[in-house]
């Protein structure tokens, strides 16, 4: 049986790799690396780095570009399925054409695998036989709330993990609000009543940290991220709301 090891290999600190996914890529065969062209090659460079640090010598690294995804158009739930469609037939002939049978084959996974990513609900779109593990990592919420010394939790009291999309056509819906990729800046409209902890790059030497009432802080989070952006040609953030 071909196996498949989905390895989280943190938020971009070197250091986020737990020793399971050290011993996990030191056991892989064969990594599939999907590049996100020359604008994120830092991040392209980290799993190279990492793959060099603890693979082991025979190992062997196979590259294909990411599938572009249509940003463009209104629907968005259709675009993201298309995309992740294209990308689970990258995988299957990954396993298909790359890996024999006995071996193991790894994806290099940002964050946590569990926690938001596609990878796993890609697999599920694969026609082959084979089996996988998926071994977790510290995702950008660990380290979002780590770097900002808070808790995501309270007593009593929920979570909601949504998206910038989801915040800007519900609002807030609970007391704490963990934002995943917010390119509107969604936040700004939830008023003097939240207190924000925004983070972008987390665990990376670009790392921008802001925290603060929301009506304070809003144009400064504005201006850093639309600065950041334009010097790397990406940015990833997240953030939490809290009403205190």
């Amino acid at each position: 049986m071909k196996r498949l090891l989905i390895i989280g290999i943190g938020a971009g600190d070197p250091d986020h790799l737990t020793f399971q996914a050290a011993k996990a890529i030191a056991a892989a065969d064969v990594f599939l690396l999907v590049d996100k062209g020359e604008a994120k090659h830092d991040l392209a460079r980290l799993r190279h780095d990492l793959i060099a640090a603890h693979a082991r010598p025979s190992h062997r690294i196979v590259e294909v570009r990411d599938p572009e995804r249509d940003r463009t158009s209104p629907a968005y739930t259709a675009a993201v399925e298309d995309w992740r469609s294209r990308r689970a037939r990258i995988y299957e002939s990954f396993i298909t054409g790359e890996l024999a049978d006995g071996q193991t084959g790894a994806l290099l996974v940002w964050g946590d695998p569990g926690v938001y990513d596609s990878t796993l609900a890609g697999l599920e779109e694969v026609d082959a036989e084979f089996d996988y593990e998926v071994i977790p990592g510290i995702s950008s919420i660990s380290a979002l709330t780590a770097r900002h010394r808070v808790g995501l939790t309270r007593v009593g009291r929920p979570v909601h993990v949504t998206t910038g999309r989801r915040l800007a056509a519900e609002g807030a819906t609970a007391d704490d609000v963990l934002v995943m990729l917010d390119a509107a800046c969604s936040f700004a409209e939830a008023g003097d009543d939240f207190h924000i902890y925004w983070g972008a790059y987390l665990g990376t030497p670009d790392e921008i940290l802001i925290s603060g009432p929301v009506g304070a802080v809003a144009d400064e989070i504005r201006t850093a991220r639309a600065e950041a952006r334009a010097r790397k040609g990406w940015i990833m953030d997240t953030y939490l709301l809290r009403r205190p």
